[in-house]
């Protein structure tokens, strides 16, 4: 038996763009993602000989076939023909559900590396990738994780310079958001605002942060926000400590900052814990 160790890297949406609906009954999108320090860590013990298992140390989240770290054990064994000779998958969870922030795809894909890595990598990075997009829109990115371009379901990758350094405040409110009801209401409203895909690339590319935190845009942050005033609190707190941009990520709940340095940073923290208790200081990654 080999234990298998690989870190679970959250994401945020710098930018978040709905195009519209395909025929297949997902959504085009256009989103540039980041991957972040906060993270949830998933152990693998190979080869026990024994039926597989699944263990998380927070309550609520699923220990079957139905968590998406387990279906992608299984379909790695079954595109690879690798026979894992049984496992036990164990996670421990720091990322928030329901948040936005891919803690479920970061865990899967987290899988999927560790696997591959283990038995001599079959498959290529992009294979790897190709194969989490068949469970999971944000796991190809997941899987390649940094700073990436991000079209059609999400699985369409195109890597870019990487973040600016900064200091990240992710505040997660006690509400979840159902993420095919938010794709639902979209697609009955006007979009008044729409990112510019195009000019955050060029402010990533001059690795300008002021330019980067200006071109910040989620089109999903206003439809929640007006359903859940709260998040105009948290903006404002955030704003207050002189945040360069605040913004939902994903389909939410959760919202960060890009705040000036980490002084300002603890500050925000300090200020909403109280009342949001899933709070963290992160960094690009």
């Amino acid at each position: 038996m080999t234990t298998l160790f690989e870190p679970a890297f959250a994401k945020i949406n710098l930018t978040l763009d709905v195009l519209g609906k395909r025929d297949d009954g997902f959504h085009d999108i256009k989103t540039v993602m980041q991957t972040i320090s906060l993270r949830d860590d998933v152990e693998i013990d190979v080869g026990t000989g024994k039926p597989w298992v699944l263990k998380c140390d927070k309550e609520g989240i699923p220990c079957n076939e139905k968590n998406l770290a387990w279906r992608a054990a299984k379909l790695f064994s079954d595109v690879t023909g690798i026979d894992l000779g049984g496992i036990e998958i164990r996670i421990t969870k720091r990322i928030p559900s329901e948040a936005g922030l891919a803690g479920g795809s970061a865990d899967a894909a987290a899988v999927l590396r560790a696997l591959n890595d283990h038995f001599g990598a079959p498959l290529s990075i992009g294979a790897l990738a190709e194969v989490g997009g068949q469970i999971g829109s944000d796991i190809p990115f997941c899987v390649i994780g940094g700073t990436c371009m991000c079209e059609g379901r999400g699985e369409r990758l195109r890597k870019l310079p990487n973040m600016p350094e900064c200091v990240l405040v992710i505040c997660k409110p006690d509400f979840g958001v159902s993420t095919p009801e938010l794709y639902k209401k979209i697609d009955t409203v006007a979009i008044p605002k729409r990112p510019d895909n195009n000019a955050m690339e060029g402010a990533l590319l001059a690795g300008d942060l002021g330019k980067v935190a200006e071109q910040v845009y989620n089109v999903f942050d206003p439809l929640v926000t007006e359903e859940h005033l709260e998040m105009n609190y948290i903006k404002s707190i955030m704003n207050s400590y002189g945040a360069l941009a605040y913004q939902m990520t994903g389909s939410g709940s959760a919202v960060f900052a890009i705040m000036p340095d980490f002084e300002y940073a603890a500050v925000v923290c300090n200020m909403l814990r109280e009342n949001y208790p899933n709070i963290f200081i992160s960094m690009p990654v």
